[in-house]
């Protein structure tokens, strides 16, 4: 049962999650942590925090993390992992397919640039709901972000040896 119920939230994030999977992060949230209750909110804060560091979609990366803790088997992450890029599969095929007939009709164009505010809007939700109880923002925190913001941007930094130094900074900082 719980496998269906995987292939039905996932299948509903991944139709639902205009703009990437920052976007998709409130949805993911309200399903597996409120709605369903597979994960707490602690455990979603790591999920997003370890999807973030390992390569590929944040939204991907987080189905499969979700799809294995709530089930316990590599069955529930293959699913989950399945779902939420089935929509985008199939929707990237019919629009490759009609876009090049109707990429300059004005209603197609109003509606990506509708599309667009409604994007900013599902990623700030997000920012906003991974800023809970469990995670609070201290000066250890914000010392690691201005470093890692300065080495980055001033000093260019590569972002991979950033992650590295900014956890053997949490290591030193919080131990």
């Amino acid at each position: 049962m719980i496998y269906l119920q995987l292939f039905w939230v996932y299948i509903k994030i991944g139709l639902f999650g205009f703009g990437g999977g920052y976007a998709m992060l409130s949805l993911i949230q309200d399903e597996v942590v409120d709605h369903y209750g597979w994960i707490s909110s602690q455990e979603f804060t790591d999920i997003v925090a370890i999807s973030q560091m390992t390569p590929g979609p944040i939204g991907i990366n987080s189905a499969t993390y979700i799809g294995y803790t709530a089930t316990g088997n590599v069955w529930g992450a293959m699913i989950a992992t399945f779902a939420v890029c089935l929509p985008s599969f199939i929707l990237v095929l019919l629009i490759s397919y009609f876009f090049a007939k109707f990429k300059n009709n004005r209603f197609v164009e109003a509606a990506f640039v509708g599309l667009r505010p409604a994007t900013i809007g599902l990623i700030a939700a997000a920012a906003l709901l991974l800023m809970n109880s469990e995670n609070f923002i201290d000066y250890k925190s914000i010392l690691i972000f201005i470093a890692s913001f300065v080495l980055v941007w001033k000093f260019k930094v590569h972002p991979i040896l950033m992650i590295v130094i900014a956890g053997i900074a949490g290591a030193i900082l919080y131990a």
